[in-house]
């Protein structure tokens, strides 16, 4: 049977300021199994307990150390909900950051992002879910050029979101108590929530390239 989410334990904290700067090759090793043990496998389980309760979040991976100081620092995990189109999370010493996001696209998903942005009844659909999450406390970010694209007005009505490449929706929760018991999953499952209709909106309209 597998572990039940009960939290980060206090402890995996102190592993993880172990870890900062740069640490040598016999720090990371000494630190290896409670690493492991203390932060990565609750993320697991965070993530089993979120798939549970809504099977739309079964696709999941956490990540593991890698070479880099940082993935040793920032336990990193993604839930793929469709081509490019995921929520991240990660957990560190500054506490729990998700974010929902369309990003890395694949040929063709950014000119079908332009032209469902252009169109009167999409594009309108996404500004105001765009503020929606703004509303909510999230920052709204991406790829962008610095001007809109080739072939639409500069004054187009929704000419900041046709310069977007990319599109990320991103709050960091901080160090609550909440990480440390069962109550992270409801708050996880809550944050998707937040997000679930923009990344809705972006599945339909880019998820299949052109």
């Amino acid at each position: 049977m597998r572990e039940q989410f009960t939290g980060w334990p206090e402890q995996a904290m102190d592993v993880l300021w172990q870890l900062q700067g740069e640490p040598t090759k016999e720090t990371r090793e000494r630190c290896r199994a409670d690493r492991e043990r203390l932060v990565r496998q609750p993320m697991i389980a965070l993530l089993n307990g979120v798939a549970d309760a809504d099977p739309r979040y079964e696709d999941f991976s956490v990540w593991h150390y890698r070479t880099g100081s940082w993935w040793w620092q920032h336990q990193s995990a993604v839930i793929r909900l469709g081509r490019k189109v995921e929520i991240n999370l990660r957990f560190s010493l500054d506490g729990l950051w998700l974010q929902g996001a369309w990003w890395y696209p694949d040929p063709g998903q950014v000119d079908a992002f332009r032209r469902a942005v252009a169109a009167e009844g999409s594009g309108r659909e996404l500004a105001a879910l765009v503020e929606e999450v703004r509303g909510k406390g999230y920052d709204v970010s991406g790829d962008m050029m610095k001007r809109p694209p080739r072939g639409f007005p500069a004054d187009h009505p929704r000419a900041g979101l046709l310069r977007h490449r990319s599109l990320i929706a991103a709050r960091s929760f901080g160090c609550e108590e909440w990480l440390h018991t069962p109550e992270a999953v409801e708050r996880v499952l809550s944050a998707a929530a937040d997000v679930d209709a923009l990344l809705m909106w972006l599945i339909r309209h880019v998820h299949r390239t052109a």
